[in-house]
This record gives C-alpha cells, sequence and structure tokens, in this order.
C-alpha cells in the first residue's frame, strides 16, 4: 500500500449498516385524519379501542331454527313457530315448546341456547318444524365479544393498515383514522449515459446509452411504502447542476434518494455535492449485490445513494431504504420474516460477503436459482419470487435449508 493511498476501511455488514441507519430514523412529526376507505397501507398514529362488543349480540352463524335444548326430550315432536327473525331486527323472549326462524346474523332470541341449519330440519305441511339432529347448546351461535370485546386495542399505534384491518377498523364503527404523515422523497438519477424510455426510440440509442430503468421501479417501491414522491428526473454529471439539485430537493422534502454517482469515480459528483451542502458518508457494506451505499444529509433531509446497477438498487432499497422509511412513519415491526425452505440448486461459490440470490419457489416447495446472478440483470427479479439470505462464507447443496425471504414479504 503506498503512503499516499490510506488503507480502505472494512466493510460494514449488514446488521451494523441497518441499526445505525435505523439511529438516524426518527418518526416525521404531524398526524392526518383520512377516510377508512383510504387507508390502506398507512400507519395508525393511535391505539385504536373498540368501544363497543364485536359482535354485539349473540347471533347465529346459519339459517335455521333458534331453540331451547331442553325442549327436545321427544326427537319426534314437531314444534311451531313462534316468531321469525331477519338480520338487523331484534326478536323477543322465545316461548316455550316453540322454535324460531332465524337467519345469520339475526340476533339469538332471550331463552335460546341453539341453533339447528335448516338443512337438519323438516317443515310440515302445517308449518311445525321437526328437529332431525339433536344439537349441543351453543350450536351455530356467534358469541357477543366474539371477535373483539369492548375496551380492547384491536389495532395498535405503529401499526401498517392492510385491507383486513380496515374491514376491523370498520366493524368497531372507525369511519376515519388518525394516520402518520406521509414521507416526502425527492428522487433523482445522475448519469449522462441515462436515456428516459420514450424519448429515444432503441434504434436511436446513441453509443454508450442506457434506458433509466431504476428511477421506474424506485418511484413504485417508494409509493408502496406510502411516501409521496417528487420525481425530479435525470441529474447531469456535473458538480454544479448536482448540488442545486440537492439544494432544492432539501428545501421541502424529508429524503432525498438518488441512484448511481456514490463511487469515487471523477465524474461521480455526489459525493462533494452532498458534503457542499450538509455530509456524507460512504459506506460499503457486506452485501452483494449492492455494496456501495451512501447516507448523509443535506440541512434538513436526509440523504440516501444507491448503487447504479440495477439489481443491487433494487435489493438495497429493499433491505435498507425500506425499513428506514416505515419508521420514519412510526412502524413498530420492522423486520422481515425469513422461511426455511430447501434448496433445489447448488452454489458452490463462496463469497466473503452476505449473498442475496434470486430464486422461486418450484412445483415441490423447493427453490430454483435464477442462472444468472449478476447485478445488472433485472430479469432475475421478476423471474424470481424471493431471496435466499446466504450467509458470508457459505455454499449451498441441493437439500440444504436456507433462509429464504419472499419479495412479498418486503414487497408488501
Amino acid at each position: 500500500m503506498t503512503a499516499d493511498r490510506p488503507a480502505p476501511k472494512p466493510m460494514k455488514s449488514l446488521d451494523d449498516a441497518l441499526a445505525q441507519l435505523l439511529g438516524y430514523a426518527v418518526v416525521l412529526m404531524g398526524v392526518e385524519q383520512v377516510s377508512t376507505f383510504d387507508a390502506d397501507g398507512r400507519v395508525l398514529a393511535q391505539d385504536l379501542v373498540s368501544a363497543l362488543h364485536v359482535p354485539p349480540q349473540d347471533n347465529s352463524s346459519m339459517d335455521g331454527y333458534a331453540l331451547r335444548c331442553a325442549d327436545l326430550a321427544d326427537p319426534t315432536r314437531a314444534f311451531a313457530v313462534s316468531q321469525r327473525i331477519p338480520a338487523g331486527s331484534m326478536g323477543t323472549s322465545l316461548t316455550v315448546n316453540t322454535v324460531a326462524r332465524i337467519f345469520t346474523g339475526a340476533p339469538i332470541p332471550q331463552g335460546a341456547d341453539a341453533v339447528v341449519m335448516q338443512e337438519d330440519c323438516d317443515v310440515q305441511s302445517d308449518g311445525a318444524v321437526r328437529i332431525k339432529a339433536l344439537p349441543k347448546p351453543g350450536q351455530w351461535i356467534r358469541r357477543a365479544g366474539e371477535d373483539v370485546t369492548r375496551g380492547a386495542v384491536v389495532l395498535p399505534q405503529g401499526e401498517r393498515l392492510t385491507p383486513a384491518s380496515l374491514g376491523l377498523a370498520a366493524s368497531i364503527g372507525m369511519g376515519h383514522l388518525r394516520v402518520a404523515r406521509r414521507p416526502r422523497v425527492a428522487l433523482f438519477s445522475t448519469g449522462d449515459e441515462l436515456v428516459m424510455p420514450g424519448d429515444v426510440a432503441p434504434e436511436n440509442m446513441p453509443p454508450g446509452a442506457i434506458y433509466n430503468s431504476n428511477r421506474f421501479f424506485l418511484k413504485a417501491l417508494l409509493t408502496r411504502l406510502g411516501c409521496e414522491v417528487s420525481d425530479l428526473g435525470i441529474v447531469p454529471d456535473q458538480r454544479a447542476a448536482t448540488i442545486d439539485a440537492l439544494r432544492g430537493a432539501a428545501e421541502n422534502h424529508d429524503l432525498i434518494l438518488t441512484s448511481g454517482g456514490v463511487s469515487v469515480g471523477e465524474e461521480d459528483h455526489i459525493k462533494p455535492a452532498v458534503q457542499s451542502l450538509g455530509h456524507l458518508d460512504l459506506w460499503q457494506i457486506a452485501i452483494k449485490p449492492g455494496k456501495p451505499f451512501a447516507y448523509g444529509q443535506v440541512a434538513d433531509a436526509h440523504f440516501m445513494g444507491l448503487p447504479g446497477n440495477p439489481v443491487s438498487s433494487f435489493v438495497t432499497f429493499l433491505l435498507l431504504v425500506r425499513p428506514f422509511l416505515l419508521k420514519l412513519q412510526g412502524v413498530s415491526e420492522l423486520a422481515v420474516k425469513p422461511m426455511s425452505v430447501t434448496a433445489n440448486f447448488n452454489w458452490l461459490r463462496a463469497d466473503k460477503r452476505r449473498e442475496f440470490l434470486r430464486v422461486k419457489r418450484n412445483a415441490t416447495g423447493g427453490l430454483d436459482l435464477f442462472n444468472n446472478q449478476s447485478s445488472g440483470v433485472l430479469t432475475s427479479a421478476v423471474w424470481g419470487d424471493g431471496l435466499v439470505d446466504n450467509p458470508p462464507g457459505c455454499t449451498i447443496a441441493a437439500g440444504d435449508v436456507v433462509r429464504f425471504i419472499p419479495f412479498s414479504e418486503l414487497l408488501a
């Protein structure tokens, strides 16, 4: 190593990098009230406490007949129907030795302790009902509070809302929800080689030019995470232009996210531009793909720089940017949940870095490996349905059980 060239810093582990990154993420100030209809994917800013039981009364889970089990001593007896109770109405107390015609969701009348489904009943010509299958007390009755009890926290603060949780919120009468403010993210790419699809036809592409694919999947990923995204386009490889873009983006955004330009080449202007306006750390993270990563601040905005290779950018976003943005919104559960799955492939080239291999579940439930794991082959992320998290220095033989992270977990 020459005297004028310092030794490179050791690479950070992914876990250390993520812990450091999350230490910088402070939950954003500001709460919004939105219609429950429009709250999918938003993050609750307060506990949801139920003011009622769900269901509010004991009710029938079947169309049939409500009765007293004690009245069934004679199995041949036919019972008069003393009342009819559709959903949405309340019956009266059940007369002894009668049954009530009842429908799914209707409240159980006082005195009844079971429901017999209509398929297990014979309706006679005079309208009386004979019970063919003797019930046990409680049969086909949904108890009051069976789903939710009054005073229970049904959804905690920090929960990221899903379609099912919206239904649950509605079931306790919540027409509007208080949710965390959306992160405001400025997105731009750097590189004179980048061309926007639609601007130049493939046959007219100049030598060395490539279409800007990263901006499309990054914007989609940000939108899925509930962000308000400002697409600032492609910034030329010029320091002054990069500084202007960063200065403008910092004025009204929580995060500035860039793709490309975070290495140390002569045309990579992100580092000096960010440093002129704030501070920047360049991290070498011990993962493959996705080693180069940058974090810093420009005025009051966070800055993150992703590598330019598309798969590196995609994977690094999922592993580092995604949890950071979720924490900004107050999400309480950030860790992904890997699955133990059998590999149906061999991976014999152990790497000193932690590898994230693009794989797909096959018909037998195992994992197949995409044949080209290059960081520039975005086809691997489309073909695959998840990543194998392979520890440093490890090979994989067919039949080994590996840690599989589905894209459904990372893209939710």
